[in-house]
């Protein structure tokens, strides 16, 4: 009787582990993909909004403030899980030096035992268009 017992102990053990297990990389995956996404889709919005005619006419390097935005957005919301709820905060935008700092946040929740359990990730970056001279 007291196998018996032991047996089912490590049957219960390892389900409550493989719970735990991939509770915690759905986090880690949000996380490093919400991070991976704001890195891919600011350098490509930057991009996007340099000033050719800037460059061509002053030989200086700008972004166009509202294009930036504009294009962050669109390509943001276009490879987001839409099972998630995001909050963009852009708190600036140089157009010269070309510069930005954009913070996403994000909230998953997962249900265990009846208890709802919210985590939010968030993500912070500052990014400098660089060019080669």
């Amino acid at each position: 009787m007291s196998k018996s017992f032991w047996g089912i102990f490590i049957i219960v053990l390892g389900v409550i582990a493989i719970f735990f297990v991939n509770f915690f990389q759905n986090i880690t995956n949000a996380d490093e993909q919400n991070f991976n996404l704001l890195k891919e889709t600011t350098e490509a919005a930057m991009y996007d909004a340099f000033d050719f005619a800037s460059y061509r006419a002053y030989g200086a390097i700008r972004i166009d403030r509202e294009k930036f935005v504009e294009n962050f957005l669109r390509r943001f919301a276009q490879n987001v899980n839409l099972g998630t709820t995001y909050k963009i905060q852009i708190y600036d935008v140089n157009e010269m030096p070309p510069k930005v700092s954009i913070k996403v946040s994000s909230s998953n929740t997962a249900n265990f035992t009846g208890e709802v359990l919210e985590f939010d990730v968030t993500n912070k970056l500052d990014a400098i268009l660089e060019t080669p001279y």
